[in-house]
């Protein structure tokens, strides 16, 4: 017996010794992905865009999902013109369902293929309850403590006049491209970009028009990302998530008086199934992007972090587990659920008969809406809650993963290594929606990413109160737009 013992005591060491010696030599041999790249002198640029920024801000280019206000484009395309006449007056304009604009720069080498740089104009709206909290009005404007204040800031206007700013300062100088660079920017992207997006695309389409890539908004760069990272990460969208909104809906035959309610009401029966949700998310998952991310950040992190990065054939769960404590993290590796609206009863002593609910599900790439409506029906597993679609206009599919050895991706890398030398670069999962969904007919890589750094605290304020970017870093947007056009012009 003792023998015996000895022998399993042995055994158990030598695993043991065998597991440490992997786990090290994998952790000592995780090499970089890191560019060797110097940090270039930024151009300098003038006061001037601050107060252009700050003009198109106080023009309310907000999106309606039952109507446009004509008048707030029309300001905006007519003050761009006047602002910008450079722009104006060489590049190729073309006008998509009144609003939306085409910008073609035409490079000297047709051989090559062309670029297309992208964003959205329109802005979400101000509720009316948070407007007094707003440290300055949403549509002021305001430059005030070396910040531009209001809607648009972050979401998603500075980036088409940071584009549009970048290419007057270019023409100025007599600039031309060898490759041909295309500017998109929808009128209606937070409201589905079907008369925006969707039209530029089907133009492109017409003319038989294809891209080398596409950038557009969507990821950034965070300072204090992950724990065991200490530069600033910034995150290159090569995939966004899929976009699907459900509604659980539950229908007795009888409601009744409050005074005798039987054991299970239409309210209890639906509110059992979103706890039942709640208890039951999406399996993390370790998707294609979620490893490509890894794989890049991981050499990056200070130990234990590395060495679990480096082994999760060992530390899977824990890296999962690691991540689920974060919301912005958590979405990166599983589809979220987020029940958003709860409908039912009239009065208080009525019992209803008819109960709903709307959840947004976002979709991580291998799974789709589809697969989404199964898991509901199994994880609920109670046929009194039906599963219907609604908002089907605005609903996607997850995209498709854009490589992260392209040129596009090269260039991208390239330039935020020279632009941003601190930061760690890597592809990543955009974890919200964008026009440039729309875009994979027309090119098959496809970027999602805002050269702008902001802390944990300033994410907030995308779509919310306090919208609002830093003087520094839109002089550093243009700055990074002006060389990637250098880098992509070959």
């Amino acid at each position: 017996m003792r023998k015996l013992k000895r022998l399993l005591r042995r055994l158990f060491l030598s695993i043991l010794l065998i597991i440490t010696a992997i786990v090290i030599i994998n952790t000592v041999s995780y090499s970089s992905k890191q560019i060797d790249v110097s940090a270039v002198k930024k151009i300098k640029v003038s006061d001037k865009v601050i107060q252009r920024l700050s003009d198109v801000t106080k023009i309310a280019t907000v999106s309606y999902s039952t109507h446009v206000d004509t008048a707030a484009f029309i300001e905006y395309h007519s003050y761009v013109d006047s602002a910008l006449p450079l722009v104006d007056s060489i590049l190729e304009k073309t006008t998509i369902n009144q609003f939306s604009r085409i910008y073609k720069w035409q490079g000297r080498n047709p051989n090559l293929t062309p670029y297309l740089l992208m964003a959205h104009l329109d802005v979400v709206p101000v509720e009316k309850e948070s407007q007094a909290r707003w440290t300055e009005p949403p549509y002021s404007g305001k430059v005030k403590d070396n910040f531009i204040w209001g809607r648009g800031t972050l979401d998603d206007k500075v980036s088409a006049m940071g584009v549009l700013e970048t290419a007057e300062i270019l023409l100025k100088k007599n600039y031309e491209p060898q490759r041909t660079i295309y500017f998109a920017f929808g009128h209606d992207e937070e409201v589905g970009g079907k008369n925006g997006a969707q039209a530029i695309v089907k133009y492109f389409q017409e003319k038989n028009i294809n891209f080398e890539y596409v950038l557009d908004e969507g990821s950034i760069i965070v300072e204090n990302a992950i724990p065991g990272l200490n530069p600033p990460l910034a995150l290159i969208g090569i995939a966004e998530k899929g976009y699907c909104t459900l509604k659980l809906e539950v229908n007795l035959e009888h409601g009744g008086h409050s005074s005798m309610p039987p054991a299970e009401t239409a309210i209890g029966i639906l509110s059992h199934a979103l706890a039942t949700l709640q208890d039951n998310p999406f399996p993390a998952t370790i998707s294609q992007t979620a490893q490509e991310l890894f794989d890049h950040i991981g050499p990056e992190m200070t130990l234990p972090s590395k060495a679990i990065f480096a082994n999760l054939w060992l530390f899977e769960r824990i890296l999962k587990s690691q991540f689920e404590k974060s919301a912005p993290s958590n979405a990166m590796i599983r589809t979220t659920i987020a029940p958003t609206i709860i409908e039912g009863g009239v009065k208080d002593n009525v019992l209803p008969t008819n109960v709903s609910a709307t959840i947004n599900f976002r979709i991580i790439p291998g799974q789709t809406s589809e697969t989404v409506i199964e898991y509901l029906n199994k994880t609920i597993d109670d046929e009194r809650v039906k599963v219907s679609r609604i908002g089907a206009s605005f609903s996607s599919e997850p995209s498709k993963v854009s490589s992260s050895s392209s040129f596009g991706f090269n260039a991208l890398q390239k330039t935020t290594k020279e632009i941003f030398p601190q930061s760690v670069v890597a592809p990543s999962l955009v974890i919200a929606g964008t026009d440039s969904r729309f875009y994979e007919p027309v090119s098959e890589n496809i970027y999602r990413f805002m050269p702008v750094q902001l802390n944990n605290d300033d994410l907030k304020r995308i779509h919310g109160i306090d919208e609002r970017i830093s003087i520094e870093n839109y002089k550093t947007m243009i700055a990074f737009y002006y060389q990637l056009i250098m880098n992509s012009s070959i």
